[in-house]
Formats: structure tokens, sequence, C-alpha cells
């Protein structure tokens, strides 16, 4: 059976061949780390977690970058809004992502290349632009020219003449259309030497010289949410077409999470962290809720919609149960079907239930070598979606924190957060620090997030 995948680049299914034979190519783009993930910033990281899982299985090698931006305007005013050096900002929550991955059971990429590791890169690739005739500098600032590429806006449908940017004219910019690919070093920001003067990367320009750098000049598969279509993923290609380079066979672009039909964002005052849902449901059900909708659909979120995902997942977790350790299996025909049309998880999810109803019926009936044999098939299945609930990632964990012990916790654990919060209001961040330094020595995780603190166990 053969792999097809929803192109955005030709809105078509397309069988994938790779670039080379045996091998598989893909690039993520990651977080910006201005601020604690919510659960829309990780659908991705489980999304195409399940791609790489099936292009694995399919027996491919697969190199899988994911990157980091952790330089860029909302970074630099989130930590101006809060007094704090914009490198410690970034640290500070691209390790709150790196938890969410973690408790998501989400695998680290091949590679997690961050923006400010990477400079010397983009002055490289933004070089060759120029000397291909698609950029100019001005006043310190280097502009890509859409105008001068006849394939722009095919990724995003676009058109030329009603573009819009989304950025201010800048000094020196030839046409409102052109975008920046490097920004003029301002007062206060942190900014590199380059041939064109002190500044600081633009934000498409990372992308388009790290995925070059660590899978080639063309390669296989770019993926990322599709708010990043346009202007992100369009002006990427742009560059990379404009250094002559072939960039990526497909791409491939997961839909949001939304709450009322809006999608979920900070500025909507919508956002639901991560630790807060895990208060709820345990990891691996948060997963298998985030994995559970087709890539590219819209997912609704609602606690009573996550809720049934996760009684869902028990019921497949209580069939292992019954039948006991097995090893995996093969999965089935109608699950391979599924995965190879475009990554069809609702109908692998429907052939993982088939197998668990079968069963428990073959359980019921005294049939416990059909009911082994079938969970073996389940344990395959549900390892590909990367929610098998007798694996090593899962086994161990322990459940919701909903028990009388984590009660009492979490009572201490909000008081020591209160006075956390005043410290902070008041500028005081020596206790602010205190008190994040005492709880983290006892274990305890605390993420701001745009709800308030949120805390958790250290695992």
């Amino acid at each position: 059976m053969t792999l097809r995948i929803f192109d955005t680049g030709t809105r078509s299914l397309r069988e994938f061949v790779p670039v080379r034979p045996g091998h598989a190519s893909v690039y993520l783009c990651g977080a910006t780390v201005q601020s604690a993930p919510h659960i829309g910033h990780v659908r991705s990281g489980v999304a195409f977690e399940i791609l790489r899982n099936w292009l694995e299985a399919k027996g491919l090698d697969v190199a899988f970058v994911r990157n980091v931006t952790d330089i860029d305007d909302k970074i630099l005013t989130k930590s101006a809004e809060h007094d704090r050096p914009w490198w410690e900002w970034a640290a500070t929550h691209e390790r709150a992502f790196t938890w969410a991955y973690d408790q998501l059971g989400v695998r680290p990429p091949s590679v997690e290349p961050r923006a400010t590791g990477h400079v010397t890169e983009m002055v490289q690739y933004i070089q060759r632009i120029i000397d291909n005739g698609h950029g100019y500098a001005a006043d310190g600032n280097v502009y890509c020219q859409p105008g001068t590429l006849e394939d722009y806006g095919q990724l995003s449908g676009q058109k030329l003449d009603e573009l819009d940017q989304g950025e201010s004219a800048g000094t020196g910019k030839k046409d409102p259309r052109d975008f920046t690919m490097w920004k003029a070093a301002k007062s206060g920001e942190p900014s590199w030497p380059t041939p064109w003067g002190d500044g600081r990367p633009g934000w498409h320009i990372e992308c388009s010289a790290m995925a070059t750098k660590y899978l080639g000049a063309n390669f296989d598969i770019h993926c990322g949410g599709m708010d990043l279509k346009f202007p992100h993923h369009e002006n990427e290609r742009a560059q990379a077409h404009a250094a002559g380079d072939e960039f990526a066979n497909y791409w491939m672009h997961n839909g949001w999470v939304t709450m009322s039909g809006e999608k979920m964002s900070k500025s909507l005052g919508n956002v639901l962290s991560v630790p807060r849902l895990l208060e709820i449901v345990r990891p691996v059900e948060l997963r298998y809720y985030l994995g559970s909708a087709h890539y590219r659909s819209m997912l609704e979120y609602s606690e009573e919609a996550l809720k049934e995902a996760a009684a869902g997942y028990r019921r497949i977790e209580d069939f292992l149960d019954r039948v006991g350790d097995v090893e995996a299996g093969e999965w089935t025909t109608a699950f391979e079907e599924a995965m190879d049309e475009d990554l069809g998880v609702p109908k692998a999810l429907a052939e993982i239930h088939n197998a668990v109803r079968a069963g428990n019926s073959a359980l019921s009936s005294g049939d416990a070598a059909k009911a082994r044999h079938l969970a073996g098939q389940v344990r395959a299945m549900t390892g590909i979606l990367g929610v098998d609930p007798q694996s090593a990632t899962w086994a161990e964990r322990g459940g919701a924190g909903d028990d009388a012990a984590l009660t009492a916790l979490d009572v201490l654990v909000q008081a020591e957060l209160e006075r956390r919060t005043t410290a902070r209001a008041e500028k005081d961040w020596a206790t602010a620090d205190e008190v994040r330094d005492r709880l983290k020595a006892a274990g305890i995780i605390v993420t701001d997030t745009a709800d308030g603190p949120q805390w958790s166990l250290q695992n």
C-alpha cells in the first residue's frame, strides 16, 4: 500500500515518493517561545509525530527537524513587559514547551535547532538571495522581493497585487510587498554583526536556513499549523527559491484547536494550558484527544469532549489490562488503509475500537488465544498513534490528580503561588524566586500561563 498525503502546495492528494529511497526528511515549524504552551500549540507536535511514526513503520529512516524560534518581536515585547532579560524569557518558555511535549509522550526530534544558534547560516542564505537578484539592503535592513519570483503565492493562494505582508513600510523599502529578512539594530535589542550592519533575523529567514542546513536544498515534507501558510511558509518558500533551492516537495498543515468556533489564542483569552488540562485527565488521555481528529480538521475543545475521549482511551486500556501483557503484533489491513490515506486517524481509531470490542467478546466466550491475538493488533495500532497503554512511555505513568492527597497538596501549593504572584506584582523578585526555587526543590514545576501560574509534579 502507498501513503498519500494532502499537499497544501498543489491542494491535492499526492503519493508520497521520498527524495532519497529508504529515507524521509521532515521539517516542522516548532515553538516561538514567547509564553507557555496551550493545547493549540502542542497539537502539531502530536499530529506530526504520528506522521513520523507511520513513515518509520513503513520502513523509512526519518530525519525529523523541529525548530525553536528564540528571537522574535513577540519575545522581546513580552520580556520587556515583565522586566526580564529576553534570553531568560525565551529559555524559560522553551523549557515549558519541552515539558509539555514530554508529558504528552512526544519524542524529541532528530535535532531541535534554535534561531539564535544559526545566525551565520542566515547571513549566508541572505547573501545568496541578494546575489541572485531577489533581495537588497537598505539602511541596515535587508528585504526579499516577491515580485521577482514567478511562483510567489502558489502555496497560500495569495495574489501578489493584493498582498499585505503585515509589516510596516520600513526605511528604504522599494515595494510594500517586500518582506524583511534582516532587521537593523535598535537600541536595547539584541543584535549580531553582518555585512549590512548590526541587527537581528526576521521571522521567516530562520526556517529557510535551518531546514536546508539539516535536510538539504531539496527535502520531503514541511509541516506546521495552517495559520503559518501565510506569511511565514509562503515567505520561507520564496526565500529558498530565491536562493536557488528546491526546498520542500510536500507541505502539510494541521488545523486549529478552537473554542466556540474561534482559534485558540492568547489574544482571545481562551487559552487552555497543558498543566491545567492535566488536572482533568492523564497525559496519555490528553494526547489521545489531541490526536483523535484528522490532522487537517478543526478540533473544537470542550471539557465534555475531552472526558469522552479519555473514556474511549480507557476502554482500550481496560481491554489490554484484562488480557495481560502481550507483545505488539501487526496492524490490520483496514488500519493501514486508513493511515495511508492522508493519516486517516479517525478511521484508524474506529478499527482499533472494533478490535477491542471483538477482543472483549472473545474474553467473554473464553477464547483467550483470539483475545491475545487481537490485543497484539491493538498494541501495534495504538503504538503508531503514540498511545499504546503497555508501552514503556505510559505503563509507569500515574492517573489524573484528583485524589485526596493531591487535593491537599494543591491547597498548599496554591498558597505559595499566591505569595509568589503578589511578590511579582510588587517587583519583589527575590521573594518570587525564593518561592519558585523552594517549590522546584520539592519536585513541583511552576509554569506561568495566561490563566495564571500552573503547577505539576516533576516526573
